[in-house]
């Protein structure tokens, strides 16, 4: 059985990265090891990073015992240091298990990405699956010369409107999706708003008060005007084929803090056009907020959370609010008729793990929920197990989670006729 295994990828001194087929590939769950199977995997998706990953040695299964082992030494010139090898995935894949490693004492936090296990088997094969058919963010969907010659067309059209600015920054300085499909005239365009938040996520990507982790972007600093807003979106909506415009990115807080400006540049796109989605990505912290914004014109609402358990989702938010919130918001939007889907951050261990599946089922079935986005939890896997403090038994794999789920899956926010 192990001969049809993938092979362990390792990385030795110098960063090469190579595979060892001496072992096979072993992954993780939460705390547990696992070993691979070639069944288990799929390809690794264009677009996907590798990362090695510093003070981390890599695990594998020994062919021939069948024992888990760690490298610790270069196997093709018994050289050391060698180090442990992940992958960030491509967008609309969601990870499965985690990268498997041994834990130098005096490793430091990882950066905030997500950490999927990673094979060869003829190639570099990956622990995840495919969760959304949409192509809005494959790699070979980005055009470089389009997207610079969106924006000096944006600028032109719109000079002085600040948010354009700060966007052409997220496009050219980031590289971030939704800005670029912004500047292509695809999908779904960006509308960040709020440079506060109410929460202290321990997973921020735009804020982190310490430095550690370091958050790999910046936060917007300013509140855009209503007008800036509603011109962007209006533009979009005129030349995008199914076109949604969205409130609450990563480059911001939580926009629910700045409602009345988002409330006011809804007014001023419904006023023009009944066309595109509105969609708002948001903490729901606030019902009542969330229900202006709904009479308002809101077509859809997308709630993140790590989990549907209080005591999880509290030790990773650190909010500010009740967690009952977040139930509240949706039955607003649903007593209005709209779409609700959730942002679950997916790490494997915790999100499947029983009393975690329970509560998610409980918390779908109960708001009405129409959909799941199964986004990758971008964290060190040791720093957030450390930040829960809960001893977890091992999960029912994210596969089967996904499976059991009976709303509609994806990975984005959809375009609702």
């Amino acid at each position: 059985m192990t001969e049809t295994m993938p092979n362990m990828i390792f990385a030795d001194k110098h960063g090469n990265i190579m595979d060892f087929e001496g072992l096979a590939m072993v992954a993780r769950s939460g705390d547990y090891l696992l070993p691979v199977s070639r069944g288990e995997t799929i390809p690794l998706p264009p677009g996907s990073q590798l990362y090695v990953l510093p003070d981390r040695y890599p695990v594998g299964l020994d062919r021939d015992t069948g024992e888990i082992v760690t490298l610790t030494k270069n196997p093709y010139d018994d050289r050391g240091p060698v180090y442990a090898v992940a992958t960030f995935l491509s967008a609309a894949h969601t990870q499965t298990h985690l990268a498997a490693w041994e834990k130098a004492d005096h490793a430091q936090v990882l950066p905030l990405y997500a950490y999927t296990a990673l094979g060869w088997a003829d190639g570099f094969v990956t622990t995840a699956l495919r969760t959304d058919e949409s192509r809005r963010q494959d790699p070979d969907m980005f055009h470089p010369d389009a997207v610079e010659k969106g924006i000096r067309i944006w600028k032109r059209e719109m000079p002085g409107n600040r948010l354009v600015d700060h966007l052409t920054y997220c496009a050219q300085g980031y590289g971030c999706p939704a800005a670029l499909n912004l500047f292509q005239g695809r999908e779904e365009a960006p509308l960040p708003t709020s440079p506060s938040c109410n929460a202290r996520c321990i997973g921020c990507i735009s804020y982190q008060a310490t430095c550690t982790p370091p958050s790999p972007q910046q936060r917007i600093t300013f509140v855009p005007e209503p007008e800036e807003i509603a011109q962007i979106a209006l533009r979009h909506i005129g030349h995008v084929h199914e076109p949604v415009v969205s409130f609450g990115q990563g480059c911001e807080g939580e926009p629910l803090m700045v409602s009345t400006v988002i409330r006011d540049a809804i007014t001023l796109i419904r006023r023009k056009t009944a066309k595109g989605t509105i969609n708002l990505n948001t903490n729901a912290s606030m019902p009542e907020r969330v229900a202006e914004l709904a009479e308002a014109g809101l077509d859809s609402m997308r709630i993140s959370m790590n989990s549907a358990r209080k005591a999880t989702y509290d030790a990773y938010f650190r909010p500010s609010y009740d967690f009952d919130s977040l139930f509240r918001s949706a039955e607003e939007m649903k007593k209005r008729g709209r779409f609700v889907s959730l942002n679950l951050f997916v790490s494997p261990g915790v999100t499947d793990a029983p009393k975690e599946v329970e509560a998610l089922k409980d918390f779908i079935r109960n708001s009405g929920i129409d959909m799941v986005q199964w986004r990758n939890l971008n964290i060190d896997p040791d720093f957030y197990l450390e930040m829960l403090d809960q001893r977890l038994p091992s999960g029912i794999g994210i596969a089967r989670l996904i499976e059991e789920i009976p709303v509609r899956r994806g990975y984005f926010n959809p375009y609702l006729p």
